[in-house]
This record gives C-alpha cells, structure tokens and sequence, in this order.
C-alpha cells in the first residue's frame, strides 16, 4: 500500500460478503481490503486508529444488518485529485439508488469522464463506505466492479436494489 508509512492500525472482520481486513491511520480509514485479509506484523498500534476501526467494525455490522443506511467514519482517502472527486460523488448516492459512470461524471461536472470516473472508481480504496456498488452502466446493466460482481449484486440486493440486467 502506497502510504503504509501514515497507517498505524488494522483488523480483520466477517462478514455476509467474505473476510474483511480494516486499514486505519490516526486521520481515519485508510483501506478496506477483500483480497488479502491477513493481518501483516509489521504495523504499529494507535488508539485513534483503533477508535476508527472499532466505529468502522461496528457500523459495517449494523449495514449488513439492515440497521445502518450511511456511514460517519473518518476516511484518509489518498488519491489524484480527480479521484478524491469521483468518491467524494460515490459518498452522496444515497443508499438503495443507483446511478451510472455517465452521471455521476456529471456530478462532478465533467460530463465527457465517464470512463476516468469508471477507472477511479475501480481503485477505491474503501468499497462498501464509499459506494462504489451503486454505480451501473448506462444501460442498466451491472457494469464492471473491481471486487466482482457477485459481491457487487450481493451489496445491491443488501440495499434492496433488483437487480439490473
């Protein structure tokens, strides 16, 4: 991970889509990992980062659970600036709505970027909390999702979306 010097905490969590491994600086999160969810030794301790990933732990429970609807965690998103755009629009889609890679390019008011949103959006680095899932192609469709589109489906169906086809 890019900014591994600025992250101090983490966890692994279960939950209705698999493992989750929770990254934590003392800003707020840093990262929720799918892919590898093995704690790594080498991270050192802080009781603010672990305040974060305890409210995360917690509010992620509630989400699976159908009790929580949005999230108020700290996150330290790295990224181009065009990037902390992308997902700071992916933040307002509200829970149970979709919207697709040409409006929420329009969001952010570069209309022409739906490909680059697309590309942003696939290195979000905090799926689930910044909603990377409520985004689809223009037709309806699913579209591409960087974790999959069985998780993508199972997080949609979570927030009472039908599938699209």
């Amino acid at each position: 991970m890019k900014n591994s010097k600025t992250i101090r905490n983490q966890i692994v969590v279960a939950s209705p889509v698999g493992k989750l491994r929770l990254i934590a600086s003392d800003k707020g999160l840093v990262a929720i990992d799918v892919r590898n969810v093995r704690v790594a030794s080498d991270f050192a301790t802080s009781a603010s980062a672990q305040k974060i990933l305890s409210a995360t732990k917690k509010q992620l429970e509630q989400y699976f659970a159908g009790k929580r609807t949005t999230f108020d965690i700290p996150l330290d998103l790295e990224g181009t600036e065009f990037q902390q755009q992308a997902w700071r629009a992916l933040c307002r889609i509200p829970y149970g709505k979709t919207i697709s890679y040409g409006q929420q390019a329009k969001n952010i008011k570069k209309p022409k970027a739906f490909r680059a949103v697309g590309s942003a959006n696939g290195k979000n680095p905090i799926p689930i909390i910044v909603p990377c899932h409520r985004v689809v192609a223009g037709d309806g469709s699913l579209g591409g999702y960087s974790l999959g589109l069985k998780m993508k489906k199972q997080l949609l169906a979570l927030e009472g979306v039908s599938e699209a086809e």
